[in-house]
């Protein structure tokens, strides 16, 4: 039996929406949360672009381990635009995207500027050695079962590399599935410095 026309719309727009959340950072749509509500993924925002802040919403409390084995609380974020990546030793993407922000790390730290990365689906010995031979600096959770991605809710967790900007209030400023080139990291940055100023 072949589905009839409303199963196949269905289907349709099914595979859209697969597709829409694989591309990464898109040139069109964005993601639509609900201001004064907790963040909710809906889609990618545009990149090199954030939000306007009235489209803002918070993001999740979280915490756990990080690879040198030291606690970390998402709390210790908050006054700072923070930068957000997910990541694997695994991932290919992530080998040309972390030196690149390893760069924009350097030239930002003194900015009121943080970044975190979350090692998702990995083993610990793997991970830091992938840290190691990029040279990366800034701090890296441990969380092999990606329960951080879940924390942001409808967030897909296994879109690796993605990464999440969040502005000096702790809201979402920004979203990108896909690997992100170093240039257009530094442009939505250089966005979110210029605000409040």
């Amino acid at each position: 039996m072949t589905p009839g026309p409303t199963r196949r719309a269905l289907l349709t727009v099914a595979t859209a929406a697969a597709f829409s959340v694989l591309v990464g950072c898109s040139a069109g749509g964005g993601d639509r949360t609900t201001p004064g509500a907790q963040y909710e993924f809906t889609g990618a925002t545009p990149t090199a672009t954030v939000l306007d802040a009235a489209a803002r919403a918070p993001a999740p409390t979280f915490d756990g381990e990080l690879l040198d084995g030291s606690r970390f609380e998402s709390s210790s974020l908050t006054g700072d635009i923070a930068v957000i990546n997910f990541w694997g030793s695994w991932c290919a993407p992530c080998r040309v995207e972390t030196p690149e922000f390893q760069a924009v790390y350097a030239d930002v730290a003194d900015q009121g500027v943080q970044f975190l990365s979350i090692d998702v689906k990995d083993q610990r010995q793997l991970a830091i050695a992938f840290v190691d031979s990029v040279d990366a600096t800034y701090p890296s959770l441990f969380d092999p079962r990606g329960e951080v991605a879940l924390a942001f809710r409808g967030f897909p967790a296994n879109v690796v590399p993605s990464t999440i900007l969040l502005d000096r209030a702790g809201r979402v400023a920004a979203v990108c599935t896909g690997a992100v080139r170093g240039d257009d990291l530094r442009t939505a940055i250089d966005l979110l410095l210029m605000e409040g100023t």
